[in-house]
């Protein structure tokens, strides 16, 4: 069984995080500025079994396609390309932000690492995991 990775993509810096092996957890993995992204997943696929990928996908409070829709979507494509034995999935990325800076307050993070953008983004992909993994369990 391999991990599964997720991205909260955005044009300056892109979230990742993974799961444990047995696919129970959502842990951050880090975050890398955009174009540097695909070379760290390839490095990444090539260290560690990644099962699928799992991508957040911005919407708007009505549901329609944000104005960063199209780039997570191109690179999605791009990911589809790359890495065409590995199912890309998409999920609703609506409010990961705010969940992130909730949980990090609640996690006890001061001030200024609550602020990191960097660490937000981490902290947003493995919520956009860990709503995946709860989404393949209720089917």
């Amino acid at each position: 069984m391999g991990r599964i990775l997720a991205i909260d993509y955005g044009t300056k810096r892109v979230g990742l995080a993974v799961t444990d092996v047995l696919q129970i957890a959502a842990n951050p993995l880090d975050t890398v500025h955009a174009k540097d992204a695909l070379a760290y997943i390839k490095a990444y696929v090539q260290r560690e079994p990644v099962e699928a990928i799992v991508i957040g996908m911005p919407r708007r409070l009505s549901g329609e396609d944000s104005d960063a829709t199209q780039h997570v979507v191109g690179f999605m494509r791009t990911l589809q390309r790359e890495f065409a034995s590995i199912p890309v999935h998409t999920i609703d990325e609506r409010f990961t932000s705010k969940m992130a800076q909730a949980a990090m307050l609640a996690g006890g993070l001061k001030k200024k690492a609550r602020q990191d953008k960097g660490t937000v983004d981490r902290v947003s992909a493995a919520i956009i995991l860990q709503s995946y993994l709860e989404s393949k369990n209720i089917l």
